[in-house]
């Protein structure tokens, strides 16, 4: 399992905008009917990943404005809650990501929530790279940190391993600290 230092991975660098899938009206990736993009790229390597082939940043097929066109089409209905960003590492991958997410709040305001998941830590990500605190900004749940093999429990919701947080975004960032995302 890699660590980043602060700002040492730099989407701009890294991401060659490919996505691994896209899966709409699906029940796992956070409450209720979501659309999950799951970006290609990550450097953390964890061990026990569920979603190894993801890692390669050349991983399935490149993201386009037709894809973005569909997951905006598939948002307007009406049984959608939101959008889901999951990876690979959608933090390393700002350049689909945040225009997408920008999009969603245009067209939806916050009608529609969006979930991510991070291998980064919420603190780690308060030291990080303007873009990926711009993503951060539009987020409303984030689940944080690492997966780590050792601390997996299947009973958990929305988290392979028990490190891992479910973080209310905007609350944290008014209160500047960690606020868990309470249902």
């Amino acid at each position: 399992m890699n660590n980043p230092k602060p700002q040492e991975w730099r989407a701009e660098k890294l991401s060659a905008n490919y996505v691994a899938d896209y899966k709409p009206f699906n029940f796992v990736d956070g409450e209720g009917v979501r659309c999950s993009l799951y970006v290609s790229g990550c450097l953390f390597h964890c061990e026990g990943c569920y979603n190894k082939a993801a890692q390669s940043f050349k991983y399935g097929k490149p993201y386009t404005e037709a894809l973005e066109n569909r997951i905006i089409a598939d948002l307007w209905h009406e049984s959608v809650q939101g959008l889901t960003l999951l990876g690979g590492e959608p933090f390393l991958n700002t350049g689909v990501c945040l225009p997408l997410v920008k999009r969603v709040r245009a067209l939806f305001g916050h009608s529609k929530d969006i979930w991510s998941w991070t291998g980064y830590t919420w603190e780690e990500m308060m030291q990080e790279t303007p873009d990926k605190l711009e993503l951060l900004s539009y987020i409303d749940v984030l689940v944080d940190g690492r997966f780590e093999q050792d601390l997996f429990d299947p009973n958990l919701a929305f988290r392979g391993s028990s490190n891992q947080r479910i973080i209310d975004v905007p609350a944290s960032m008014h209160a500047q600290k960690v606020v868990l995302y309470v249902k």
